[in-house]
């Protein structure tokens, strides 16, 4: 089950778990679609590997399987991935 991670790895920029603009890579890094195809140039900093749109999960399950409150942060940001 995805963790749905709260936001950007890059910006810190917000991503609730409804959020459209959330892209993750297969190992579930998250990143704003700012920071992913501006300076990522689509590409994982993490594994290399592409982005793809997050899902939403419905609302009707939130409860049961809630969005991860664990923020994720690079400790330089991605300004020197290009």
């Amino acid at each position: 089950m995805l963790e749905l991670r709260p936001n950007c790895e890059c910006c810190d920029k917000d991503l609730p778990p409804d959020s459209t603009e959330a892209v993750i890579c297969t190992f579930e890094c998250t990143f704003c679609q700012s920071c992913a195809s501006g300076v990522l140039n689509n590409r994982c900093p993490n594994c290399g590997g592409n982005f793809v749109p997050r899902p939403i999960r419905p609302a009707t399950h939130m409860e049961k399987f809630p969005a991860s409150t664990r923020r994720v942060l690079k400790a330089r940001g991605c300004a020197e991935h290009p």
